[in-house]
């Protein structure tokens, strides 16, 4: 094989005259007459090679039976292209090779669709031959964003005297969020290993061990319904620190999400990160994870709705409930047929209905509930409002009224472009509830997991009314999506037994799950904390990405299988048999 001097997307001015070869992929064939255009391909870039019977009849000849996806080694000179003929939207348009010799080194069937950026082919066709979705431009251009940002977040963690450290991927079940992916054992009939929803208690083990700073790439899986942001195994940036507070992991993980955000793309974001306390995220924009890149705030009318004489807003208000709005600008124009969809998909969110009033230019309301409601009253209360404007209502519990308003929130933010998509909004959610009550189980949970530490004026809550109980927990949001999210953690046994109790975690049921934990608690644990970035998330934003598929090598579909190695599948009866396993199907 003829060896190559140079990658296909370097090759500029500066080569002309040099003779070179470069190894790739044909992209694209044009027969002009005689002289043949080719374009070859490899991860760098695209370079125009040109077969001229007068430089070479040998290779002219051999250029008649390339074809899209064929393997090749190419020698030739660079030279100039023609006056007129550049390609300014080429890194290589400049120039163009000569070609002297071909080598065809291995030939290609036709692919199932075209190998560039702009061809449209279905998820389920670009993940059956991923091998060859992976040779898009695109694809090529994830894959390297996603090793400039390991890369950056590794150089910024050593320089901060971080060790990166590897946790075991065979470990102790111990579900307490989503469901373990569970592995048998050979040598231990009938018990399994996890594999590790996250490295939690093996990094904070390592904090009492000493280790002081840690990090890992961590791979984690879990096995739970998928979304266009999560798949079955996916890669955290983790860390944890000892003798640290919540306000001096915040500042350290903004330096880090500034470097990597300007080496790899370029941006500027602000500092420090603003600040919002999980309520007011709450009560503005209806999600811990807001999207601040637009405005669209919710209102607050419990004056106003105690006070009118529409019996849905004070029937809700006599039961406990809540009235919150949010005004569409210029929304007086959308159709009556298209809020009553609105209404509909806020039923789908789990309200009961949707309220709706349209201001008028004569100051007037318009609405089937107007002749309820006082208008001067109303513009009172939600001063945003203006002529011409919607708002639109939902009266129920606060949880039902944040979620409908704030997922309603984006979709008209997204129907009526008012995102501005060349912004980054970073934001630190603070000031957690610790736990929440919840209904089905009849018990408390953890907000984010239970080894959390409260704040520390909140501790004495634990005793008397624990749903007050704020944690040292945060969030890092960037443009309603969360990034990352850590906590300051228990490092005490007496609190941590607590917080088990609270959870419904008994005393038996605590050491058989967590003992190696609670004991290594009473052995000098320091105090600490850390946090653990979605690295795939973050790429999906950084690299402009609709689905996180788009930023894994080999990702997993919806209903968590591979259609290029159809995996998960079905295993002999001599694999079953080694391992002590009998399956017994429920149908």
């Amino acid at each position: 094989m003829m060896m190559r001097t140079h990658r296909c997307g370097e090759l500029s001015r500066r080569h002309v005259g040099q003779t070179v070869t470069i190894n790739g992929w044909v992209q694209r064939r044009r027969d002009h007459g005689n002289v043949i255009f080719i374009d070859v391909r490899d991860r760098q870039g695209l370079t125009q090679i040109v077969f001229n019977p007068e430089i070479s009849p040998a290779a002219h000849q051999q250029a008649h039976v390339l074809r899209g996806e064929f393997v090749v080694a190419v020698t030739g000179t660079v030279a100039l292209r023609p006056d007129g003929s550049a390609n300014p939207n080429l890194a290589t348009g400049e120039i163009e090779v000569l070609v002297q010799t071909v080598e065809i080194l291995n030939e290609a069937k036709t692919p199932p669709f075209l190998i560039e950026d702009e061809g449209e082919v279905t998820e389920a066709l670009r993940l059956k031959h991923r091998y060859l979705d992976l040779r898009r431009p695109k694809m090529q251009r994830l894959l390297r964003l996603r090793h400039e940002v390991m890369q950056e977040a590794r150089a910024f963690l050593n320089g901060q005297d971080f060790l990166e450290v590897e946790t075991p991927m065979l470990t102790k079940s111990t579900p307490e969020g989503a469901r373990d992916y569970l592995v048998p054992s050979r040598v231990n009939p009938g018990c399994f290993y996890a594999l590790p929803q996250s490295p939690q208690l093996f990094k904070q083990i390592l904090m009492v061990s000493g280790v002081d700073r840690y990090y890992q790439i961590a791979r984690c899986f879990r096995d739970e319904d998928l979304r266009n942001d999560r798949q079955p195994e996916f890669t955290q940036i983790d860390l944890e620190l000892s003798f640290i507070d919540r306000e001096q992991v915040m500042v350290l993980m903004e330096q880090m999400i500034r470097q990597i955000f300007q080496a790899t793309a370029g941006v500027e974001l602000p500092t420090p990160f603003p600040r919002m306390a999980y309520a007011e995220a709450m009560g503005r924009y209806g999600s811990d994870k807001p999207d601040l890149r637009f405005g669209m705030p919710l209102h607050d009318l419990q004056d106003f709705a105690s006070k009118t004489e529409f019996k849905v807003f004070r029937e809700t208000l006599a039961k406990g409930g809540m009235v919150k709005a949010i005004v569409v600008k210029g929304g007086a124009e959308i159709s009556r047929s298209r809020i009553d969809a609105l209404g509909e998909t806020a039923k789908g969110f789990g309200a009961k209905g949707l309220a709706w009033v349209k201001i008028m230019g004569d100051g007037q309301l318009e609405s089937v509930i107007a002749k309820f409601l006082d208008a001067r009253s109303l513009l009172a209360a939600v001063p945003d409002a203006q002529t011409d404007d919607l708002l639109l209502f939902v009266a129920d519990k606060p949880k039902v009224v944040h979620d409908v308003l704030g997922r309603l929130r984006l979709l008209l933010a997204e129907e009526r472009n008012l995102i501005d998509q060349k912004a980054w909004r970073p934001l630190w959610v603070v000031d957690f509830p610790m736990l929440e009550h919840d209904e089905a189980l009849k018990r408390y949970v953890a907000i984010h997991h239970p080894f959390t530490a409260p704040l520390d004026e909140d501790l004495p809550l634990l005793e008397t009314d624990p749903l007050k109980v704020r944690a040292k927990a945060y969030d890092l949001v960037m443009n309603g999506s969360e990034l990352g999210g850590g906590s300051i953690r228990i490092h005490r046994r007496e609190v941590q037994s607590k917080v088990f109790d609270l959870l419904g975690i008994g005393k038996d049921e605590a050491v058989s799950k967590f003992g190696f934990l609670l004991e290594a608690l009473e052995y000098g644990a320091p105090p600490h904390g850390g946090i653990a970035f979605g690295l795939d998330r973050l790429i999906m934003l950084l690299g402009g990405a609709d689905s996180i598929r788009d930023v894994i090598a080999f990702p997993k579909t919806q209903k968590a299988q591979c259609p290029m190695t159809d995996a998960p599948s079905h295993v002999g009866p001599e694999q079953l048999k080694d391992l002590s396993i009998k399956l017994d199907l429920i149908e």
